[in-house]
């Protein structure tokens, strides 16, 4: 698959089976993710893998009993937890470059969606986790003060291979040309 198909395709995965992720697949997967953009080549991304059931039921009761994403972080044969290094990116001798202050969040992302689009491409299916209890997920895997934990994203062999992915706004809807127009 070529990587305009898997951007196409790629959906949220919620619902996972039993089979567990090919360790030479999951090298794949996260050295897509290595090869990412960052500020200034930084790399700040920190990833932490979990697949102890124990881990994944204390994970997923950070997330809010109606967070659809709930179950998955517990049946996913491995959960990603992706992390920052603070003061790396978008920083300067310790300092913040940009009015947008430090772009870890930035480059956790474009970590993130390599690694969702190379999963898709391998038919592995991820769903990103974002509202959860970061402190207490910080607490749980003994993050260091000096990380920011961004996000949570279960991966594995979706359950329904039928569902296609959603459909997104027209070029138009969002794209202007040379300045805002009223």
């Amino acid at each position: 698959m070529d990587v305009f198909e898997a951007m196409a395709q790629r959906r949220s995965v919620r619902k996972f089976t039993s089979a567990q992720v090919d360790r030479a697949d999951l090298d794949r997967i996260l050295e897509a993710g290595r090869m990412s953009a960052s500020w200034a080549n930084t790399q700040c991304w920190e990833i932490v893998l979990v697949r102890d059931p124990e881990m994944k039921d204390k994970l997923s009761a950070t997330l809010s009993e109606h967070n659809p994403a709930k179950k998955a972080v517990v049946q996913a044969p491995v959960v990603i937890v992706a992390c920052g290094k603070k003061g790396k990116s978008g920083c300067k001798k310790g300092e913040h470059t940009t009015v947008l202050g430090d772009w870890l969040m930035f480059d956790v992302a474009l970590f993130l969606s390599n690694v969702t689009h190379a999963a898709h491409a391998l038919g592995y299916g991820t769903v990103h986790v974002g509202l959860f209890d970061q402190d207490e997920v910080a607490r749980l895997l003994r993050v260091p003060d000096d990380v920011q934990v961004v996000e949570i994203v279960p991966l594995g062999r979706p359950q329904d291979l039928s569902k296609s992915a959603p459909s997104r706004k027209d070029i138009r809807e969002f794209c202007r040309e040379e300045k805002f127009q009223k």
